[in-house]
């Protein structure tokens, strides 16, 4: 689901904003990785996917594919919003548990066997809920974006997620400007030590170890945070823009994968355009910004096109 943000010193934007293109980086790589590019007797170029070590992807494709994201998010927040009213933390962290090791699977499984894969994603999960600290937490999140998009990337066209782009933004706005609701996912989430997204605790410019309880805390010490919609669906998108970069542009996969980071750029700077605009201790929704910066990505690719 996609999350708030709030301003941060300049230090913490930049390794947030650091972050942000790292994980895009990765997750773009490791998606291409289970890339296959094949030509029909036609002549037309196609791409197949690997299977998963979780099993084989929805048969589904086109607005089947929206509606099927959609009910998850709206789902999914549902069932979290029912956890924070009436305080379940340990269902939360039981159901946090089960993304990172389901999604954090799919994305080791790229470069490893299957069972290594699904065991050293357990160890994952099983120390980010036992044994946590910013380094544990933050490292296991590199690993679960990537899963999602390399899981749902290959259900879209560039057209309909350009569409999910957009509902979700406004979902996000309406969320955080108008129900407030997300605002209380966050805060419910930081206060179980369960975040679905990149924490950096610190004060005073001082990166701290240990993950508090609330996105802000005594003696100066506040929780910087990136949420998991805002690294996963524009990996998404980036993703989708890839597979069009192979399929109706004809590249090669490694200049489509070069291409599609101009995407992942141009969604980091919109975020650090927010960053900087951003008032001390305002919560806002960073979709909208991070998806017109998806879409100028995109545009950039169509004007690199014409050259």
């Amino acid at each position: 689901m996609p999350i708030i943000l709030m301003k941060h010193t300049m230090h913490v934007t930049l390794i947030l904003i650091a972050v942000f293109l790292f994980i895009q980086l990765f997750g773009l790589y490791a998606f291409s990785e289970t890339m296959n590019v094949v030509t029909d007797a036609g002549g037309n170029t196609q791409v197949q996917y690997d299977e998963t070590v979780v099993g084989d992807r929805p048969e589904i494709s086109g607005f089947a594919s929206l509606l099927y994201i959609l009910f998850g998010v709206l789902v999914g927040t549902g069932i979290v919003m029912l956890f924070v009213r009436f305080g379940q933390f340990r269902l939360w962290k039981g159901m946090y548990f089960m993304a990172i090791w389901l999604a954090s699977s799919v994305t080791l499984g790229v470069f490893m066997g299957s069972a290594v894969a699904m065991a050293i994603a357990l160890i994952l999960a099983v120390l980010e809920l036992f044994r946590t600290n910013i380094y544990i937490h933050n490292l296991t999140e590199v690993f679960i974006y990537p899963g999602i998009a390399i899981l749902f990337a290959p259900l879209f066209n560039l057209f309909w997620v350009s569409v999910l782009l957009v509902i979700i933004s406004v979902y996000d706005m309406f969320a955080v400007w108008k129900s407030g609701h997300m605002i209380k996912l966050a805060k419910f989430q930081t206060s179980s030590k369960a975040f679905a997204g990149f924490v950096i605790p610190y004060g005073k410019e001082k990166i701290h170890k240990a993950i508090p309880k609330g996105t802000s805390g005594k003696g100066g010490m506040r929780t910087a945070i990136l949420g998991g919609g805002d690294i996963a669906f524009p990996l998404l998108f980036a993703g989708v823009v890839m597979e069009w970069l192979v399929t109706g542009a004809g590249l090669i996969k490694s200049v489509a994968l070069a291409q599609s980071l101009l995407v992942s750029l141009m969604a980091a700077v919109a975020l650090f355009i927010l960053f900087m605009k951003a008032e001390k201790d305002k919560f806002y929704p960073a979709m909208p910004f991070i998806s017109a910066g998806c879409f100028a990505g995109l545009g950039l690719i169509w004007l690199l096109s014409l050259l």
